[in-house]
Order: C-alpha cells, then sequence, then structure tokens
C-alpha cells in the first residue's frame, strides 16, 4: 500500500522518478522497488521522500505495513485515502491505549445511532488511520462532508456504506459523492 501510494503521490505532483531520485538521494532502482511494495523505505528515507514530495510524514506513515486486497484495488479506495491531511478531534479526555488493538492512534465516542445494534451511541471506538477496512469492516468515513462510521461492503459494481438501523439508508458510493476513507474503526466487545 504505502510504495502504491508514494506513486500516486508522485504522479499527481507530477515528479519523475528521476527527479525524485535528485531530490531525495535515493536512486532510482530502489524507489521503483519501493513503489511497487517489493521493498519498504526506511524510516529515515520515507521522511526523505515525503519531505521531497511536500507531503506530511505522518498520515503516509500509517500505510507502512498496510495491503490492499484485490478488492479494494478493484474499487480504486487508495485513491480516497487522505496523504496531506489528519483528522482534527477534540479532546475532552484520555482513554487506555488498547492491547488488542495496537494500531489504533485515537478514540472517539459514536456520535450517532445508524450501527445502534453493532456499535450503540456513546461507544468508544478506536480508530487505525488510512487504513482501508476489508468488506464488512467498520471504518470512519468522510461522505459528502459528513463524517460517518459505517460497515463497508464491496458489492459487484459499488462500494456500500452499511448501516444496521432501519431508519438510516445504506450509502451507494457514486463518482458524484464526495468520499474518504479516514480509516478502520475497531470496539471492544
Amino acid at each position: 500500500m504505502l510504495g502504491q501510494l508514494l506513486a500516486r503521490i508522485r504522479e499527481d505532483r507530477q515528479i519523475s522518478k528521476t527527479d525524485l531520485s535528485t531530490l531525495t538521494g535515493i536512486n532510482v532502482g530502489h524507489l521503483t522497488h519501493i513503489e511497487k511494495g517489493e521493498r519498504k523505505p526506511s524510516h529515515k528515507a520515507l521522511k526523505t521522500i515525503c519531505d521531497a514530495l511536500k507531503i506530511p510524514y505522518q498520515p503516509v506513515f500509517f500505510t507502512y505495513d498496510k495491503e490492499v486486497t484485490e478488492e479494494q484495488q478493484e474499487f480504486e479506495l487508495l485513491n480516497s485515502i487522505y496523504y496531506d491531511k489528519i483528522p482534527l478531534i477534540k479532546i475532552d479526555s484520555f482513554v487506555e491505549a488498547p492491547r488488542e488493538f495496537p494500531t489504533a492512534a485515537c478514540a472517539f465516542k459514536m456520535t450517532d445511532e445508524a450501527l445502534k445494534n453493532s456499535i450503540p451511541k456513546d461507544t468508544i471506538c478506536y480508530l487505525e488511520p488510512n487504513t482501508i477496512p476489508l468488506h464488512k469492516e467498520f471504518g470512519l468515513f468522510e461522505y459528502n462532508n459528513q463524517f460517518i462510521v459505517r460497515r463497508i461492503l464491496y458489492k459487484k459494481n459499488k462500494v456500500v456504506l452499511k448501516s444496521d438501523a432501519i431508519f438510516a439508508k445504506d450509502i451507494d458510493i457514486s463518482d458524484a459523492d464526495t468520499f474518504r476513507i479516514i480509516g478502520k474503526v475497531f470496539v471492544e466487545k
């Protein structure tokens, strides 16, 4: 996932591998291996690449050991991850870092009842940023300028954000929608 994301960012910025090599001091062959996912850059090299691409390190770092499934590639969900933004959170307290979710970077409370059977309102949720949830897993999403927690489904030709409440409709994501994946959501059982 990291290599694919770096390749996407480099292409978005219209920087050739040769130019990135010049900016970073990392040879083109090594950059090619990184972008293909055949090698992982050291943290120092990743920081250097991020500096050269003029992007923040932390959002990209969250993808360091993640893989993109064929299903996620098919729906081009890597394009739905922010690489230059981080969530703005309001801190009203701290919670213990959960041992069962070691990749969680922050926690928040569920604010609505769209998943009331699975995640009741006010339940503490743990977020693993910039991680694309697998089929039927929970995620935090930005959908048409609203932040929502839903279960993601990969259906035949579309991505669906599923609710388990009768009053909340499932959301079929279309090209006309603003859709971003903030990360994977975990809850304690």
